[in-house]
C-alpha cells in the first residue's frame, strides 16, 4: 500500500517511522543482487504525493536490483548500540514512478530539502509500497511491535 494509505492504517508506526527517516535525512535501504545476496545502501528518504520516496543515482547499482526485483527493506539508523531511539523497519516492493506529475512532487520535496534536484529523464523515483514493518525500542521503555494488512497492528513479547 502507499504510504499515505500505510499512515491510516498504522499511524502507530508510520509516525514514528516518518519523523525518524526526515530527522535523520538517512536510512538503511535492502535490495537483493542479481545473485539473490542481499545488498544494503545508504539512501535519502522523501515524502509528496502520499508516497515514500528512497533517492537513487541514475544507473546505481541498488537501482538495477530495485528494477530487476522490487522487493526492499528500509531500516531506520542506528546512532548507539543500546538502541534507545528504537529501530524501524518497512518492508514492501519498491515502484518505479513514471507519472510526471509524480516525478515532480518528488523532485520538489528534494528541492525543499537540499535545494537541488535532479533532472529529466536521467534518475530513478522510487516509492515503497508498505507491506509490513515493524518498530522495536530497548532500554528503560521497551517495546516491540509489528503490522501487516492482514494481522493489522500487533505488540510482540520483547526479546530483551
Amino acid at each position: 500500500m502507499r504510504w499515505d494509505e500505510f499512515e491510516e492504517a498504522c499511524p502507530e508506526i508510520a509516525t514514528t517511522a516518518r519523523e525518524r527517516f526526515l530527522r535523520d535525512d538517512l536510512v538503511l535501504v535492502g535490495t537483493l543482487r542479481a545473485d539473490g545476496s542481499p545488498r544494503i545502501s545508504p539512501n535519502e528518504p522523501d515524502f509528496a504525493a502520499g508516497r515514500f520516496f528512497v533517492s537513487m543515482m541514475w544507473r546505481s547499482r541498488k537501482a538495477l536490483d530495485l528494477l530487476r526485483d522490487p522487493r526492499i527493506v528500509v531500516h531506520s539508523v542506528t546512532s548507539d548500540r543500546m538502541g534507545t531511539d528504537g529501530d524501524v523497519k518497512v518492508y514492501g516492493r519498491a515502484v518505479d514512478e513514471q507519472d510526471p506529475a509524480v516525478r515532480e512532487a518528488f523532485r520538489e520535496a528534494i528541492r525543499a530539502r537540499i535545494d537541488w534536484a535532479p533532472d529529466e529523464p536521467k534518475f530513478h523515483c522510487f516509492s515503497v509500497d508498505v507491506e509490513e514493518a515493524g518498530y522495536i525500542r530497548f532500554g528503560d521503555e521497551p517495546i516491540a511491535l509489528a503490522w501487516d494488512p492482514k494481522k493489522g497492528l500487533r505488540t510482540l513479547e520483547h526479546p530483551g
